[in-house]
């Protein structure tokens, strides 16, 4: 990618750049470019998941919904994500780097103030915390321009690293929301306590609101260090020719490989604590009886988990599978572990179905099955990151530079409908059917993925 004449003026653009040239290429500029804006992207994702991190305890802190309310809730940043990512995906040519990236990153604002004045009032309705689920969706859009823009300023033998260390760092921000909601919540920072009620154990006061106001003043740096310090790019690409992608098959193809796999690892980010209380804690009526402090466990020995305890670790191996695997699809190309990818999802979906019906039947039973669930799912998660950071080695190399930026875009903004499809169809399907489709699409992908892409002769290798 060359611009031999101005295509944008002012200090903010680069008059002439091609990372491909490396006698000219700034490294530089480039790593510092990614340094700023996965940390911004890290705070998009604490920002879209933090919901995730707040609605499986709404009802222990006073709320009063149902098991299908939750899960629609909890759906809602993935479809509002999904959506604004189609928008976000035209966004770097447009308006730059530099423009993008600071007001994207100060948008964030929004929810998160929103969610820590909602949460101190037990009588907010439920549509105006499906509305703040919606605009906490802004930090999923970021994703599918954040990524597209980072590409430009790096050659294709780095498009793997590169892309991984953001992906996979912004991922990052889900398991941090998830790890530190529980432990920010247990202190006074500002407004009204809730009291906490968990089965089993006595009542506590909590801040839940410090969850959101703690990232507030990294949101504000975020700001600050993207209007100051990042260039951007003049690519020469209107919304007309970005959706020239589309006649290109290789467009739908890698968009379902990144379903299989970024549409898994955000779905299951945002219902791992859910599913986990459904099935396993008080939100199964065979184990727990009541709320509050007449909560009372029916399963006699058995110690119900508490989901904000452990389903960090979920979106964390995936987040560092993501980065630690992309120098391999460097080296080794991205569609042999794309493949693996697949295999190794199709196997850990399948062994985890063995634990999504109960077993209430005693204590040992129970804690037996939630082992073999909790392993199956981190199972889930490590592949899913393996493929995350495979099918993006592989996009900047099936695709030309412009295209490849486009098609980043929009597999992105497909992929994120994840939390949505997830919510939903664990809703009206129920798990075990649900994780059965998701075994067969699995195999669909690794079919895909060795006929297209990786076998011996594959008319794109990658």
């Amino acid at each position: 990618m060359t611009t031999t004449e101005p295509v944008r003026r002012g200090g903010e653009w680069l008059q002439s750049w091609n990372p491909e040239d490396e006698a000219s290429w700034n490294s530089s500029l480039a790593w510092r470019t990614l340094s700023i804006t996965t940390f911004a992207l890290m705070m998009c994702f604490i920002a879209w998941f933090l919901p995730s991190a707040l609605i499986g305890k709404l009802n222990a802190i006073g709320f009063s919904f149902t098991k299908d309310q939750l899960y629609w809730m909890a759906a809602m940043p993935g479809l509002s994500g999904g959506g604004l990512r189609i928008l976000w995906m035209i966004l770097p040519p447009i308006m730059g780097t530099r423009k993008m990236v600071t007001l994207t990153t100060a948008l964030l604002l929004v929810p998160l103030i929103g969610w820590a004045v909602a949460i101190q009032d037990p009588g907010t309705p439920y549509w105006a915390l499906m509305a703040l689920a919606f605009l906490a969706g802004i930090g999923g859009g970021a994703f599918s321009g954040f990524m597209p823009s980072t590409s430009y300023f790096f050659p294709k033998r780095l498009s793997g690293t590169a892309l991984g260390l953001q992906a996979g760092i912004g991922n990052l921000g889900v398991s941090v929301v998830q790890l530190l909601t529980p432990l920010l919540v247990g202190f006074a920072l500002i407004g009204t306590p809730q009291v906490l009620k968990t089965p089993g154990k006595p009542d506590r006061s909590v801040f839940y609101q410090n969850a959101a106001l703690i990232w507030v003043p990294f949101v504000v740096v975020g700001v600050i260090l993207a209007w100051t310090l990042l260039k951007s790019v003049p690519i020469k690409a209107n919304v007309r020719q970005q959706f020239d992608i589309f006649s290109n098959k290789d467009t739908w193809f890698m968009t379902l490989l990144y379903i299989m796999t970024f549409g898994t690892f955000s779905g299951l980010s945002a219902q791992f604590a859910l599913l986990s209380a459904n099935l396993y804690g008080a939100g199964n009526p065979a184990i727990v009886s009541g709320a509050g402090a007449a909560a009372k466990v029916l399963v006699a020995g058995y110690q119900v988990p508490d989901p904000a305890t452990f389903v960090f670790w979920g979106a964390m191996v995936g987040a560092v599978a993501r980065f630690a695997f992309s120098p391999l699809t460097d080296k080794m190309g991205g569609a042999i572990w794309t493949l693996v990818s697949g295999l190794g999802l199709i196997a850990s979906i399948a062994f985890t179905m063995t634990a999504l019906t109960p077993d209430t039947s005693s204590a040992a039973a129970l804690e037996s099955g939630f082992q073999r669930f909790f392993w199956g799912m981190l199972a889930i998660f490590l592949f899913a990151g393996i493929g995350n950071a495979s099918t993006f080695k592989q996009m900047p190399m099936i695709f030309e530079k412009r295209q490849a930026g486009g098609v980043i875009g929009w597999t992105s903004a497909i992929a994120a409908f994840g939390p949505f499809l997830f919510g939903v169809g664990l809703s009206l399907m129920g798990p075990v059917a649900f994780y059965a489709i998701g075994v067969a699409f699995a195999v669909l992908c690794v079919a895909l993925t060795w006929w297209r892409y990786a076998r011996p002769g594959a008319p794109k290798p990658s």
